[in-house]
């Protein structure tokens, strides 16, 4: 039997922290185009059953369109089973509009419920709530003679925090027989060891969203013969986001910057469909020509989004200062004089100072 793990799609988040309105609406579509080719490639290898292990949603008030994509996704694959756990995002809106539940959508409470997904495979869930989230534990009892596979929605860890209904205290999951544990809340791929039967892993979310939620993203496929099962990872964003490291050290001009950034670039060859965000690190002299804007206009035709964080630190060479008789001189040493300035600060001071005194727009 072949099983979809997937969790975290948050389908209907607004994304608009770093794109505008016009992208972050075709973000949002590209989430359930997303959600709909993943139920394509369930019918296409013969998958037979999908795990959500929670936040299929992301808010609690999801526009009408989203859900009717979903319903309709469901229902017109029958020969699916979509087994939905809540998690702390979702939207009881959406299973209040169907009326009545599709045959092939199985539910969770805050109680443990079992499903035979076959003869000898079974799937139990719960959904966390600060009611049970310290009790459930003791009353999860398995057929050990089955292949088990439970599913939960939180934040895995060794002990049970108080008031922290989200929390899965991994170590109270340890020898109940549970062959594999379906996870979600975590937005990073992560597969581990349960225990000397069993493996507990997090899909991560199905598309980033967010430079948080950089590199590939996707679903499990568990495939299970046997009693036992063999998990692959299968990338299957639309899109990644990536955070690149530019270290522009020694630079003195936008074109040296620029041309560091496309020496980096190139050698990583990143898709031009994905959204990057480039950090400028490493020290610059305080006197270096440094454009951002046109650095990101430079670059931004390449990819979906693109934007530029600077993060350089300031090389300020006193000495050359020390004698320099100028009003430049004057002002880096009143500047240096100060006890009331970090060196970080008076870095940034000189800079400002320099390129005033220059004529030069403030960066």
């Amino acid at each position: 039997m072949k099983i979809i793990h997937v969790a975290d799609l948050h389908l209907d988040s607004k994304m608009t922290a770093n794109l505008d309105n016009i992208k972050a609406k075709e973000r949002r579509n590209e989430l359930l185009i997303t959600f709909n080719n993943m139920i394509s490639y369930a019918v296409k290898n013969n998958i037979q059953a999908i795990i959500i292990a929670g936040d299929l949603f992301d808010t609690k008030n999801v526009s009408m369109a989203a859900k009717n994509v979903v319903r309709q996704a469901i229902e017109n694959n029958s020969g699916i089973d979509f087994y939905y756990l809540k998690g702390n995002h979702d939207a009881e809106s959406f299973l209040a509009q169907l009326d009545p539940i599709p045959d092939n959508l199985k539910l969770f409470s805050g109680d443990w419920t079992s499903y035979d997904l076959e003869e000898d495979i079974v799937l139990t869930g719960v959904e966390l709530d600060k009611n049970n989230s310290n009790s459930i534990y003791n009353s999860l009892v398995l057929n050990m003679d089955k292949f088990n596979i439970v599913t939960l929605h939180g934040q895995e860890s060794e002990h049970q925090k108080k008031d922290k209904a989200e929390t899965i205290n991994i170590g109270e999951l340890r020898n109940k027989g549970i062959d594999y544990l379906a996870l979600g809340h975590i937005h990073t791929y992560k597969k581990a060891t349960l225990d000397a039967r069993g493996i507990y892993c997090y899909p991560g979310c199905l598309e980033g969203r967010g430079f948080d939620e950089c590199g590939e993203h996707g679903f499990v496929v568990i495939d299970i013969e046997n009693k036992r099962c063999q998990t692959t990872f299968v990338p299957f964003a639309c899109r990644n986001l990536y955070t690149v490291d530019v270290d522009v050290t020694g630079s003195m001009s936008t074109v040296d910057i620029a041309e560091k950034i496309r020496g980096l670039l190139d050698k990583k060859d990143y898709s031009p469909s994905g959204l990057l965000k480039l950090v400028l690190c490493g020290e610059i002299d305080v006197e270096c020509e440094k454009d951002v804007d046109f650095l990101s206009k430079r670059f931004e035709s390449g990819y979906y989004f693109l934007k530029i964080y600077d993060e350089t630190k300031l090389k300020v060479d006193y000495n050359q200062f020390a004698l320099d008789e100028s009003l430049k001189g004057e002002f880096v040493r009143t500047v240096m004089s100060s006890a009331d300035l970090t060196d970080e600060d008076k870095a940034t001071i000189v800079r400002y100072g320099i390129q005033a005194l220059a004529g030069e727009e403030l960066n």
